[in-house]
């Protein structure tokens, strides 16, 4: 069975993940295209996964039944134009670029065009990303499959009923992974400020937040539950939470998502201007 042709516009790292997944589930190379002004990311896709590279974004377009926009958020309108008449074929347009919205998506290619906003995070790099998903009327159920599909290969993919829904995919999932990785380093300091030597408490940390999320991954019950069942009364761990919830660490956490979310719909409003 055919695999529909994918051109990549943009060949930066999501682009490379996401090809990289592609073609490590089977995706044929010769059916996929990617393009990038820089010789050296076009050297490097090339060599790598051996897909199709050029420079010439509507010639690339012309010829895909899917556009993955991979680009900077500031060069989308720019790099839009370049493609927009290369598109009365009507192919499906992926988004990944953040803070992009519907409406400016719309406006600069076509209403009429079946077009998907993707949110997805860095974890995609080493295939366990999460992306939150969101289709205008255009979009067909196949097309929908289809998107899943090509996202998967890097993770794990969720449909959004309302565009609203990606700033909350933006605070959880999108900018979530550097709340985790602020966990990290503040966890590593500490370890080293009682007693333990720098690799040992970097070691220690990264094993640990691993483990932590496998379990919860593969638990049936909720991170609640997980955290309960660790917190022994009147121990160690129970002590330590206290210590937490005495400073307010929910409230923060909360403050910092809200404040993400403010922020997606700031820059949504700077990029379509």
């Amino acid at each position: 069975m055919n695999k529909p042709t994918l051109t990549f516009i943009g060949g930066g790292n999501m682009a490379n993940s996401l090809i990289g997944g592609l073609i490590a589930k089977g995706y044929p190379a010769d059916a996929i295209t990617a393009t990038d002004p820089l010789e050296a990311n076009r050297q490097q896709l090339a060599s790598t996964f051996g897909v199709q590279t050029s420079t010439d974004n509507m010639a690339a377009a012309a010829k895909a039944e899917v556009i993955l926009l991979a680009v900077k958020p500031q060069v989308m309108k720019t790099v839009t134009e370049t493609i927009t008449g290369a598109l009365g074929h009507r192919p499906l347009i992926i988004s990944i670029a953040a803070g992009i919205s519907m409406a400016s998506l719309e406006q600069w290619l076509s209403a009429d065009l079946p077009i998907v906003r993707c949110m997805p995070n860095t974890p995609s790099l080493v295939q366990t990303g999460a992306a939150g998903l969101f289709a205008n009327g255009q979009v067909s159920d196949d097309q929908k499959q289809l998107t899943s599909d090509i996202l998967n290969a890097v993770g794990t993919s969720c449909w959004l009923q309302t565009e609203a829904e990606i700033d909350a995919v933006t605070a959880v999932s999108g900018s979530g992974p550097a709340y985790y990785f602020l966990i990290m380093e503040i966890m590593q300091e500490i370890g080293e400020e009682l007693g333990l030597s720098p690799e040992l408490s970097r070691q220690l940390t990264l094993q640990t937040a691993l483990g932590a999320a496998k379990m919860a991954v593969s638990s049936d019950v909720d991170a609640a539950e997980l955290r309960r069942r660790v917190s022994s009364p009147g121990g160690t761990t129970e002590r330590a939470i206290e210590a937490f919830e005495a400073g307010n660490l929910k409230t923060l956490f909360r403050e910092a998502m809200n404040s993400a979310v403010k922020r997606a719909a700031e820059m949504a409003d700077e990029l379509a201007n």
